[in-house]
């Protein structure tokens, strides 16, 4: 019998983690929270005017410190300001210098102004001296007291309240997202057999080095019968009308509950492999691209959420010390052979892969193989 001594390396890291729970306000704390979110858009948008006027008239370049100063004679000039958390408004000023600082570092482009109908409607504010604090049944926020929650997880007693995130979703309810800090030991597993290779499959979301399929869950098709009943009924209501906001509400909740069992089915597949295997590789690919109408299969690709199980399984492994590792897109793992190491081509209608070695094997498997490989061969080159 061999026995396999694994040395683990701890250390202690400091993190952060975030709850989001799900509020449910009364009709006046409904009315604040509705004017915050239009108080913070309004500040972003104004200090956005001035940094792009200052910067057309003698190329003065505003930054943070110039444009809170000027929140104050904002809120003399506009007296409803007062009435919404003046943090949050800070905190929207902080968002537009963070956009234009990601903007000039080349990581994104020139920040927009905020809709009121087509934005996210959120504000943040930051926990100083408990004006945020988590409750038994209860929310406590700065300037509207405590609202009733589901607070259907607590945080460990040395974990740090930093702030908090309000946000309402298309289908009008309400969540608080709160963030947390503390210090976690987390000890670093070593490279072992446990390793699995993931290749994207665009009819099962993967396919394991092992053979096994991720899921064949298709949540936005199962609910299109529905969805466009829902979207019928709104083309006969008057646009504006009361009763073509109530339809439109119907469909959004339709859209929510498609992408709530999309999440929390992937927040299942991401936490068992996670929990399985020390060593996950995977593709490095761009979804955004591989949905474009040229591949034509756009419905099939975002319906998975390929994107997010992997930033899922990116965090959880992060968690427990184990290690995920991406594959540079252009590794040829649909043309190596996986037994032999030799290459051949093949196009999108071969879905088996035979080589002159003898080897006959479904490509997805060959490609997971191959991406395991190359992951464990870049994790132990490092």
């Amino acid at each position: 019998m061999c026995i396999v001594l694994r040395t683990y390396v701890c250390y202690n890291y400091s993190m952060n983690k975030a709850i989001k729970y799900r509020l449910y306000p009364t009709r006046k704390q409904t009315e604040y929270f509705l004017k915050c979110f239009g108080c913070c858009r309004f500040v972003y948008n104004q200090a956005l005017n001035w940094r792009m006027a200052a910067y057309k008239a003698d190329g003065t370049s505003l930054n943070y410190n110039d444009t809170a100063f000027g929140l104050t004679a904002l809120k003399h000039q506009f007296k409803w300001l007062k009435e919404a958390d003046s943090i949050a408004l800070q905190q929207a000023l902080r968002n537009l210098d963070t956009a234009y600082s990601s903007f000039l570092r080349k990581n994104d482009g020139f920040p927009k102004f905020k809709s009121a109908k087509h934005s996210r409607k959120s504000y943040s504010t930051i926990n100083q001296n408990g004006t945020v604090a988590i409750l038994d049944g209860l929310v406590k926020l700065p300037k509207v007291g405590t609202v009733k929650a589901k607070i259907h997880r607590q945080p460990l007693s040395d974990w740090k309240l930093k702030s908090a995130t309000v946000s309402m979703d298309s289908d009008g309810r309400f969540y608080v997202s709160c963030l947390f800090e503390f210090d976690k030991p987390i000890c670093v597993v070593p490279i072992s057999g446990k390793a699995i290779g993931l290749d994207y499959k665009s009819n099962g979301l993967y396919m394991d080095s092992n053979g096994n399929i991720g899921s064949n869950h298709k949540y936005y098709r199962e609910s299109h019968d529905k969805l466009a009943r829902a979207q019928r009924k709104l083309r006969h209501k008057t646009s504006g009308s009361n009763n073509y906001r109530k339809q439109q509400l119907k469909i959004n909740r339709i859209h929510k509950h498609i992408a709530n069992q999309r999440l929390d089915h992937l927040h299942k597949l991401s936490t068992e492999i996670a929990n399985q295997y020390d060593v996950v590789c995977v593709e490095s690919l761009n979804m955004r691209s591989m949905s474009n109408k040229g591949f034509g299969n756009g419905k099939a690709t975002l319906d998975n959420g390929y994107g997010m199980f992997l930033s899922m399984l990116e965090y959880k492994l992060s968690d427990r010390g184990k290690h995920f590792v991406k594959v540079d897109k252009w590794f040829p793992s649909t043309q190596l052979c996986s037994h032999c190491g030799g290459r051949l081509k093949l196009t999108l209608n071969q879905h088996i892969y035979k080589c002159s070695c003898g080897l006959t094997i479904d490509r997805d498997l060959n490609a997971a193989i191959n991406i395991r490989n190359e992951g464990l061969r870049i994790l132990r080159s490092a």
